[in-house]
């Protein structure tokens, strides 16, 4: 039996109506392709993105792809009955990530590694069937974060990327939570009672990550700065705009 997309809260469909306006987000036209990992962020996002179909005075098309990076314990398979449900087109591509990383990574984190692994198979994807635009579900939180470890150990005033193009100039690259908190993408998972698929990564928690780091200093200074993240999307705004990636 098909479902409907669950009407998110007015607090999250304010912050990516207003990303998607300030960055231009979305066209006319465009064939959305979503990346789903099963996390909380993502599946949100879906329904985010399939309830603006419903009013958006542009229109566009939504498929979603899941990437099972093969690492024991994690297990998507069960989305694709999810997709079918909500009447969403979805791709379903399978590498051994961890494996790869294992014999080829030099240098890196598994991290970084999945990541980049990750996002050449969605690329391939976009180009196979058609999509002009890649969308991901990083949320301010994320944003801030990156920008810390930007700074504490890369030098540099960098974060990701609200939309910007990629290299090869053929695929968009949007991220419309880039104004939502976690604390609101979570709230809604809870609430709507999505399917999450936790996090089994093994990588992932043999150590905290420089990310958890930034994520727990953040957490502290915001007790005593309840302003701290909107002082920080204030400052991050000018460098998410477009460039090259």
């Amino acid at each position: 039996m098909k479902q409907r997309f669950i009407k998110p809260p007015k607090s999250l469909l304010r912050k990516i109506g207003r990303a998607i306006a300030d960055f231009g987000m979305i066209r006319d036209g465009d064939r959305i392709l979503l990346g789903v990992s099963g996390g909380k962020d993502s599946l949100t996002l879906l329904h985010l993105l399939g309830h603006l179909q419903s009013y958006a005075p542009v229109k566009f098309e939504l498929g979603v792809i899941t990437v099972d990076p093969e690492v024991e314990g994690f297990d998507p398979h069960a989305l694709t009955g999810y997709y079918d449900s909500l009447g969403v087109k979805w791709h379903y591509e399978e590498q051994p990530i961890m494996q790869q990383a294992r014999e080829n990574m030099d240098g890196d984190s598994f991290c970084s590694y999945c990541s980049r692994m990750k996002r050449g198979i969605m690329y391939s994807t976009c180009r196979r069937e058609g999509y002009n635009v890649l969308a991901l579900a990083q949320h301010l939180d994320d944003l801030a974060e990156s920008l810390l470890m930007s700074i504490f150990h890369g030098g540099q005033l960098r974060t990701m990327k609200a939309h910007y193009t990629n290299r090869k100039g053929d695929i968009r690259i949007i991220r419309p939570l880039v104004y939502a908190r976690e604390s609101l993408t979570s709230a809604f998972a809870e609430n709507a009672g999505l399917p999450v698929i936790a996090d089994s990564c093994p990588a992932c928690f043999s150590m905290p990550t420089q990310r958890v780091k930034m994520k727990q200093l953040l957490a502290q200074q915001e007790k005593s700065n309840p302003q701290l993240f909107a002082n920080m999307l204030h400052a991050m705004k000018p460098i998410m705009e477009e460039e090259l990636e």
